[in-house]
């Protein structure tokens, strides 16, 4: 393409996504010393390189996914963005543990936008603090776990024979003696060293409280969303119900999201995946925009905002990377206290 031809398309895009209607030839000649027929001629060239297209409703053309990439990569300058002191920043930047401070991130992200936020959380070390076994009945035990952050999880074990209340509260001293502060993996590999010089029974029980431990960090979510309710009065989605049923897919499976969020934390700064240009993406009438988070400049998770394709970028873009740099400050805080 030649300057002329990007410079119309840079136009087209910025306008569609100021009011949402088709851009024609008439209105971009407003903006140009050029004639609607010289417009229209760029704007059949533009057409014939998948960048624009024209909706069957109207004369005007708006993005494709391959005209919004090419926006982004090369034409998009990102405005300053002053942070004012909402609650959600003040919520964020005063989170007393790392829940609290994604929580708040997330719910940052959908009140700044306005559409939904989401952040990976760091998937948990699996760490605990302390275990406890209280006896139910005969062969079922209730597995009590504590994690540093005062976390509380339980779990049923069913044994194959019946312990004493003493038999438990020795099994549950040993295994807090010897093992706090490890992730149940770690005690999965070490306890076999240990079985030795321990009764078959009490064995079995070191055995299927790790386990069950594992499962247990296994099955916390690790994806906090906030906000996919406000894509509902994005028209371009609201006004069809298959685009608007795979959106809402995307959140209740869950499953997408996750990959594109893990394959984005391997990523440098902040990446723009559109729908229709990215097989990440579920729908081509979304775009999701993510950067990634850390303690103490190790990368952790990522968080980031889905909206649809025709979102100010130039805005959106600076607000996912302050947060991701406000959640990082504050878990690297949280990190420093407790330790």
């Amino acid at each position: 393409m030649d300057d002329r031809a990007r410079s119309l398309l840079k136009a087209l895009i910025e306008r569609y996504i100021d009011d949402g209607q088709p851009v024609g030839s008439r209105t971009l000649s407003k903006l140009f010393d050029l004639s609607p027929a010289t417009i229209r001629n760029v704007m059949a060239d533009l057409e014939e390189f998948g960048l624009i297209h024209s909706p069957h409703t109207s004369a005007g053309r708006v993005p494709t996914p391959k005209g919004y990439r090419l926006f982004v990569d090369t034409m998009l300058t990102a405005k300053p963005f002053e942070l004012a002191s909402t609650s959600n920043v003040r919520d964020l930047q005063s989170a007393s543990d790392p829940s609290r401070a994604v929580n708040a991130a997330a719910s940052m992200l959908s009140s700044l936008t306005q559409f939904a936020g989401v952040v990976l959380s760091p998937k948990r070390a699996q760490v605990f603090r302390q275990i406890e076994f209280i006896r139910l009945s005969e062969k079922r035990i209730l597995l009590i776990i504590v994690t540093p952050d005062g976390d509380v999880q339980n779990r049923i074990l069913l044994t194959p024979r019946d312990y004493s209340s003493t038999a438990l509260i020795e099994a549950a001293n040993f295994f807090n003696h010897n093992f706090a502060g490890k992730s149940f993996s770690e005690v999965r590999q070490t306890l076999a060293k240990d079985l030795a010089r321990l009764q078959e029974d009490t064995s079995r029980l070191m055995q299927a409280a790790v386990e069950a431990g594992a499962e247990a960090a296994d099955e916390v979510e690790t994806m906090v969303i906030s906000g996919e309710r406000r894509l509902l009065d994005v028209n371009e989605l609201a006004s069809d119900m298959d685009r608007l049923r795979k959106t809402f897919s995307m959140f209740e499976k869950k499953t997408d999201l996750m990959q594109l969020l893990e394959v984005s934390s391997r990523a440098q700064g902040v990446q723009i995946y559109i729908g229709g240009d990215s097989d990440l993406v579920p729908t081509e009438d979304l775009s999701v925009i993510t950067a990634p988070y850390s303690i103490d400049g190790h990368v952790i998770g990522t968080l980031g905002v889905i909206g649809p394709t025709r979102m100010a970028y130039e805005r959106v873009i600076p607000i996912v990377d302050i947060t991701a740099r406000l959640l990082s400050n504050a878990l690297s805080h949280n990190s420093s206290e407790r330790s």
